[in-house]
């Protein structure tokens, strides 16, 4: 734990007070607020220029008392939550009547988390005496790419008194690096377990703990964070390459006079880029070090950032989802860039 107790305690009383603080979890750096305060979630949404419809997760100490937060635990996410918390999972429950909508977008559920990152777990305990609640969706401007270290934080919104997040607890870099699997079991008795966002727990480790293979989405299932079809999206252009046309799009795009980064898993360096990063072979190193690569590979100077599109397996499910989401509005960017020639 990189934060020390008194940063703890200032951060706890700023919650308190109805403030700003941002932290380190496992996964992503979050922006927090007290959950039951309106007024401070909403400066969350504020800051973020998040919509008021887009629901964020609540954070949970692990001694916290789940049914003061929702009005029922199916069995389901009992066995869940003895499996996986603390950890990477959030599960989408019923929202206990005196909780406010805010941290649900208004509608009738809640996200709930305990996070297992250490200085995560010392601020839940320290708010409220361990029976507060955190809403923290990450800590940087709606839609853009999520921030995994406390520089990533400070890039998005300042430091010191020109900031509107009043304390940046340390915590170094999130080990998981991708946001938390969400499943719905607001529904379990009518539609059973629903994966609404993919993550580094996967729908094979989810069938395992509760004997279900949990559902794709529906149109009518609830809307959580991170579900929008653009999300952690950098300001350059993205587009996911498959291996084998990755060195003659370079090609091409050097001809048309294109600057292009790379992020890619080859073992040698490509020709025709201003920059490019390796990333490594398996699913969570990937999924580690991905959003701190975007974030570089967006300062480059590049008109577009190419991507060799990683394995289509379930380990990779999580990863790709966020590249897919980063993409999203770039489709039809290579050809818009190449010359008319080819």
């Amino acid at each position: 734990m990189t934060a020390i107790p008194e940063d703890i305690q200032k951060a706890a009383a700023i919650l308190l007070s109805g403030g700003l603080v941002a932290f380190p979890t496992e996964t992503v750096y979050g922006l927090g607020a007290d959950a039951e305060n309106p007024a401070a979630v909403a400066q969350i949404y504020a800051v973020k220029g998040r919509p008021s419809n887009h629901p964020v997760i609540v954070h949970l100490a692990p001694e916290a008392d789940l049914n003061y937060w929702a009005e029922s635990i199916p069995e389901e996410a009992r066995k869940l939550i003895a499996a996986f918390w603390p950890g990477p999972l959030t599960l989408i429950l019923k929202r206990a009547a005196h909780i406010p909508d805010c941290v649900s977008g208004g509608q009738d559920t809640i996200g709930l988390r305990c996070p297992s990152h250490p200085v995560a777990q010392a601020l839940l305990r320290a708010f409220k005496g361990g029976q507060g609640g955190i809403a923290a969706p990450s800590a940087n401007k709606f839609g853009h790419v999520s921030p995994t270290t406390t520089r990533h934080v400070q890039d998005e919104f300042g430091v010191g008194s020109k900031s509107e997040v009043q304390c940046i607890l340390d915590g170094g870099q999130s080990e998981v690096g991708i946001e938390s699997t969400i499943v719905d079991l607001s529904r379990i008795a009518t539609h059973g377990p629903v994966l609404l966002r993919p993550g580094h727990i996967s729908a094979h480790d989810i069938a395992g703990v509760i004997g279900t293979a949990p559902k794709i989405p529906d149109a009518a299932a609830p809307r959580v964070s991170g579900s929008l079809d653009s999300h952690y999206a950098p300001n350059t252009p993205v587009a996911l390459i498959e291996t084998d046309e990755l060195p003659l799009i370079l090609q091409r795009l050097a001809t048309g006079g294109q600057k292009v980064a790379v992020i890619h898993r080859l073992t040698q360096q490509l020709p025709d880029t201003i920059a490019q990063l390796f990333l490594p072979e398996t699913a969570d190193g990937y999924a580690h070090d991905l959003y701190a690569a975007l974030r570089l590979m967006d300062r480059a100077g590049a008109d577009v950032i190419l991507v060799e599109a990683p394995p289509r397996d379930s380990q990779w499910q999580g990863v790709n989802d966020r590249l897919d989401r980063a993409g999203h509005d770039s489709v039809g960017i290579i050809e818009r860039l190449l010359p008319l020639e080819w």
